[in-house]
Parts: structure tokens; sequence; C-alpha cells
């Protein structure tokens, strides 16, 4: 079964090995690209990637799922989402426009296809 499109997992294909199981391919991840609707956010004590996208994708289904585009999206990308974020931290958040039409569109599908 394919991942489901809000997946960050959803560019990456199953390749299946000689006893029939199946992995999926690395993920290449939507970096730090300088769009015009980018924001910015200081962290502030308690804040978490989770509740972070809940917060700037609220009004997709299930938003906070999407905590892994703005890990991506740093300049310095978060490879540890559990690690806490630092007070003062900057952080760039893609609008939702490049979430939906770029980072989870479809040109970028065909792309990796």
């Amino acid at each position: 079964m394919p991942p489901h499109v809000g997946s960050r997992y959803s560019f990456c294909r199953g390749v299946r090995d000689p006893e029939g199981r199946v992995y999926l391919t690395d993920r290449e991840p939507y970096r730090y690209r300088d769009h015009r609707d980018n924001r910015a956010h200081v962290a502030v004590q308690g804040d978490t990637l989770f509740h972070l996208a809940g917060r700037y994708f609220a009004p997709l289904p299930r938003a906070c799922g999407f905590w892994w585009a703005i890990a991506d999206f740093q300049p310095d990308p978060i490879v540890d989402p559990t690690l806490a974020l630092e007070p003062g931290r900057r952080l760039f958040i893609p609008s939702l426009r490049v979430l939906t039409d770029v980072i989870l569109g479809e040109p970028r599908r065909r792309a990796h296809g």
C-alpha cells in the first residue's frame, strides 16, 4: 500500500527485495527556498513542530501531521523532531499555498514518479 498524499513518504517508491519484502526508497525533502509568502516564526518556550504545524496549517485536516514540512523547510533541516525547539530560534514556515501546491503538489509528484 503506497503512502497517502499527506505523508512525508509520499514521494518514495516501494522496492521489493528477493524475499518479497517492500522497502521505501530514500526520501528527498523539500528544503528551504525563498517564496514570497514564507513566514518566519521565533520559537518560544514550549513550541513544538507538531503544534506549529497545527497553527500554521490549521485549514488542513490533521494539520499537526505536517510537522515534517516545517522540519525539512529550514535552511539547516531539523533531523530530530523530538528535540525541544530552542527559544529564540528563527524558523521558516512554508505558507499553506507552498505546502499544498509546491511541496505536496502534482508537479513535484511527477518529478519523483
